[in-house]
């Protein structure tokens, strides 16, 4: 059962989306009752799944394409949990041996989310879904 959803957007796959994505995220998870400290996580998790995109998705096209994010509060049992998905529509995940990154991403979104789930999107691309813990939802 899925609460409230409280962002669907659409960036450029450029690094300088990657901020605006990451405080965009983090403002819906505030005001949705996240607590301080998995704020921290959330920041983390986020930059890295964008950066995934910017950095893979596109290698080889014509030109940059896009990312999108979603964030929603799903009432999950005993607690409910925020649930942040980062998609992109380009070449999935296939090797990249001039790869400009170290490899860590998806192991320290693995490592700071509560659920990490790393699939194929629907027709192309990659989305990576992250869950994180909600302690209180505020009264809409």
């Amino acid at each position: 059962m899925v609460g409230r959803v409280g962002v669907v957007q659409r960036y450029a796959a450029t690094a300088e989306s990657v901020p605006t994505a990451r405080r965009d995220i983090e403002r819906f998870a505030r005001e949705a009752g996240v607590e301080e400290g998995t704020l921290g996580a959330i920041r983390l998790a986020v930059t890295e799944a964008c950066t995934n995109a910017v950095l893979h998705a596109y290698v080889g096209a014509d030109q940059a394409g896009t990312f999108t994010v979603l964030a929603e509060i799903v009432a999950d049992e005993p607690a409910p949990t925020l649930r942040v998905v980062v998609s992109d529509e380009g070449r999935g995940m296939v090797p990249r041996l001039d790869s400009p990154g170290i490899g860590f991403g998806l192991p320290i979104i693995a490592q700071v989310a509560e659920a990490f789930e790393l699939r194929r999107a629907h027709g192309a691309g990659t989305e990576i879904c992250m869950r994180f813990p909600v302690r209180a939802v505020p009264a809409q």
